[in-house]
């Protein structure tokens, strides 16, 4: 049984008139035939796949209803869900909640994380990622042995 490499890589696509994306085949094929697209953290998209989909929901659901972060975070994260298809070109129609949330116009940046596939505002991802760039170094220390 062969171990999944998960989501790698950054791509520049555009977005047409209609809200649609423009995926790289080798996320599309990653992805499957049907996936699920949800407001992410730091103003992107998250982009989950059936089964890690699931992890999620079965996470979330599994918090203390009592606890209203947890209840917050879990409404804010199901309400802006929305099942995906690419078609026949590769595209994505993302809903125009979704495209607002991310600020998504002509172009997206789609970024591989490991399990799941983000979508940034390119502006957005170049200042998150130079950001992110200049302090690396700190930020793995903080992290503790990686491996």
């Amino acid at each position: 049984m062969e171990a999944s490499i998960g989501f790698l890589g950054e791509f520049r696509h555009t977005v047409d008139e209609k809200g649609r994306l423009t995926l790289p085949a080798r996320i599309r094929d990653q992805l499957g035939a049907s996936f699920v697209a949800t407001k992410g953290l730091d103003g992107c998209l998250f982009f989950f796949t059936s089964p890690e989909w699931d992890a999620m929901e079965a996470a979330l659901t599994a918090l203390p209803l009592t606890q209203k972060d947890a209840r917050d975070y879990t409404r804010a994260f199901f309400s802006s869900a929305a099942e995906c298809h690419c078609d026949s070109q590769g595209r994505v129609l993302l809903p125009s909640a979704l495209r607002a949330h991310a600020r998504l116009e002509r172009e997206g940046v789609v970024v591989g994380a490991g399990k799941r596939v983000e979508v940034w505002n390119p502006q957005a991802w170049d200042n998150y990622i130079s950001q992110v760039n200049a302090e690396i170094g700190s930020i793995a220390e903080r992290l503790g042995a990686l491996r």
